[in-house]
């Protein structure tokens, strides 16, 4: 378990001679009864002690002080680390071992300009980002070292800086979305200078990397508090940073009839307050952009309020968005599939059997039947589509929705027919017949393809 792993390097960074504490995220965590995502040790030990004491490590960071030593593969192989579907913490089978230290300088808004090795780890503790981060513990003796008055802002749920807010958030941009993150978590509130602080540096956001930001909106939107992160993002003047396409939801109305709950914006946050915890990165932001292209296809025709193309417009939004941010592949695939698909569950009682069959096997369904749930849920209400596309395929072997198929391209060789862009429709041409029960077998099939396609000579 990476807690006890974690004490146990302390522990043994004591027996040597050094100082040694829990610090940070994990020192909150317990003491607000949660259980940690990762585990921090900081201690007055260089790096150099501490890869001499602890051979098998990652060096990091070392020109900061930090090095990672990892779980022992036994105990990652025997599944001791949690397995979440969510976010996942790139330090999820690591401990952070980082150097007491003062930093000099930031002049690239991140990194450090100069570290100066320290054995006080009050001086350790003033760099760091914001009070309820900023506890140490003896997990010896249980006691907690604070130096900045954390565990009181804890009591009172409040979000401050250690020191002065500008000069946090300087010398990390990234500052200001880790405390509305944190905020929304945790159900706190923004201390009133360090909700300033935010509101007057939001357009230095732009100078951290994409991944980073994308990292931060990922876990707001995963961790189970989404509608409230966003709503401070908006308020702190941060969503017209990081993502002016949702701030540029608010505001557009949409029809009562279908729409009761109010403007796109209204709809996506109400949408988002339905996320599961944890949440797949995918579906949560596949959920946020779903009606990206609402703002821009808006119009009052002569009978309702319309968003004509708003599918279409919006997946070229969101592609955008996925490159920008620079999400994998595989996951900007699936964001994009969920939003050209979420209007289709409209038509599924009207589909034939084999465009059904071919909706309902896109990868990860669950995911497009989960989205339009809370899609239905945070607007009208109505779950018809939903219960009756979750009834049929219920009713459905899988073998019947995604059988092996009656014809190849070999078949059609040997049958003859010389190869070509013509196969692919013919093929599929036969794969609906299947699906559609019309065709059962490779004589069938084959029959059906003599009549409908003959060979040219």
């Amino acid at each position: 378990m990476l807690k006890d792993f974690a004490i146990s390097i302390v522990r043994t960074l004591r027996e040597r001679g050094h100082k040694a504490y829990l610090v940070g995220g994990c020192v909150r965590d317990l003491l607000l009864g949660r259980e940690p995502a990762d585990y921090d040790v900081a201690t007055d030990a260089t790096p150099d002690e501490v890869i001499h004491i602890f051979p098998d490590t990652y060096a990091v960071g070392a020109q900061f002080g930090v090095v990672l030593v990892p779980l022992p593969e036994k105990d990652v192989a025997s599944g001791d680390s949690p397995e979440v579907t969510g976010y996942v913490s790139p330090k999820a089978n690591v401990v952070e071992v980082a150097t007491f230290r003062s930093d000099i300088g930031y002049s690239d808004g991140r990194h450090p300009d100069q570290v100066r090795f320290s054995k006080d780890p009050k001086e350790d503790v003033e760099r760091r980002d914001f009070t309820i981060n900023g506890l140490l513990l003896d997990p010896g003796t249980n006691q907690v070292l604070d130096f900045v008055g954390g565990r009181d802002d804890l009591k009172a749920g409040i979000i401050r800086t250690i020191g002065d807010p500008e000069r946090r958030f300087a010398e990390d941009k990234l500052r200001m979305l880790r405390a509305v993150r944190f905020a929304a978590r945790f159900g706190y509130a923004i201390e009133p200078d360090t909700f300033r602080a935010i509101q007057a540096l939001a357009s230095q956001i732009n100078q951290v990397s994409r991944e980073r930001v994308r990292d931060e909106l990922t876990r707001m939107l995963t961790e189970g508090h989404a509608r409230q992160a966003f709503l401070l993002l908006d308020e702190t003047g941060l969503l017209h940073q990081v993502l002016p396409e949702i701030e540029a939801m608010k505001g557009v109305e949409q029809p009562p009839q279908f729409h009761p709950e109010g403007d796109v914006f209204v709809h996506t946050l109400l949408l988002l307050d339905r996320l599961p915890k944890p949440c797949p990165v995918t579906l949560a932001w596949g959920a946020l952009l779903h009606d990206v292209g609402k703002p821009a296809t808006f119009r009052v025709a002569p009978d309702r309020i319309r968003f004509d193309g708003h599918v279409d417009v919006g997946v070229k939004i969101a592609e955008r968005i996925c490159h920008e941010l620079r999400f994998s592949n595989d996951d900007a695939f699936q964001i994009l599939a969920l939003v050209d698909n979420h209007m289709r569950f409209a038509h599924a009682q009207k589909m034939s059997e084999s465009t059904f069959k071919k909706f309902v096997r896109m990868p990860r369904f669950d995911e497009h039947l989960q989205l339009h749930r809370m899609d239905c849920e945070a607007s009208h209400g109505n779950l018809t589509s939903y219960n009756f596309t979750r009834q049929k395929m219920a009713s459905m072997p899988p073998a019947a929705i995604q059988p092996a198929p009656l014809v190849t391209g070999d078949d059609l060789i040997a049958a003859g027919y010389a190869p070509g862009p013509q196969f692919k429709k013919i093929l599929s041409a036969v794969e609906d017949g299947q699906l559609e029960g019309r065709l059962g077998s490779l004589e069938e099939a084959l029959a059906f393809v003599r009549q409908e396609y003959p060979k040219r000579d």
